[in-house]
């Protein structure tokens, strides 16, 4: 039986496990590529990694990084029209074969056969690793829950590579306090922005 310590420890191992040779810094010059060309990141995934996915975009955006999230079931019936042709995809799959994300690779390169796909995967050698020009790997980490099957230590090692590329896009960007404040408004953030 694994007591609070023990969880907290296992969560603590797989972040510090996240190779750091992942290319994170090409992912971000990508990113703010699509940026400066009048585009923006397209996050997508599905289940717990969707909710990740979603976390990303917009913390992205609060660092000048235009994003959205996609769901990709949703970008069957429609809403892939939200892709343009400066826009990078980072799809986010734990397993790096869940359908409807492969899937999505093929219909964003019909749309537009030039788009950058970016994943964060546990699985380097999977099928959308393959097809991916870059690909940041989680370490494939071992869930810390007792079933082996919840989406708990995977899940963190994503949030944590999103955070990476965040803290990247505000350093290799160049973005300032006075540039997170025209962005952030309310709440206690917003104050403290405005303060600097």
């Amino acid at each position: 039986m694994l007591n609070v310590q023990d969880i907290l420890e296992a969560e603590a191992r797989a972040v510090r496990a996240i190779p750091a040779d992942n290319p994170f810094e090409p992912a971000v010059q990508c990113f703010l590529a699509s940026a400066r060309a009048g585009g923006k990141v397209v996050v997508s995934g599905v289940g717990k990694a969707g909710g990740i996915g979603a976390k990303i975009a917009t913390t992205l955006c609060s660092v000048g990084v235009p994003s959205l999230f996609l769901h990709p079931l949703e970008a069957q019936h429609g809403d892939l029209g939200v892709l343009g042709i400066h826009d990078c995809l980072l799809l986010i799959s734990n397993s790096g074969k869940t359908r409807e994300v492969v899937e999505l690779v093929r219909l964003a390169r019909q749309l537009h056969q030039e788009v950058r796909i970016i994943t964060i995967t546990g699985k380097r050698d999977s099928e959308l690793a393959a097809c991916s020009d870059l690909v940041l790997w989680t370490g494939d980490p071992a869930e810390v829950c007792l079933l082996g099957l919840a989406p708990t230590t995977s899940t963190t090692v994503m949030a944590v590579i999103g955070d990476v590329l965040t803290v990247l896009a505000v350093q290799i960007g160049g973005f300032t306090r006075r540039d997170y404040a025209l962005r952030h408004h309310g709440g206690y953030l917003g104050a403290a922005a405005k303060l600097g």
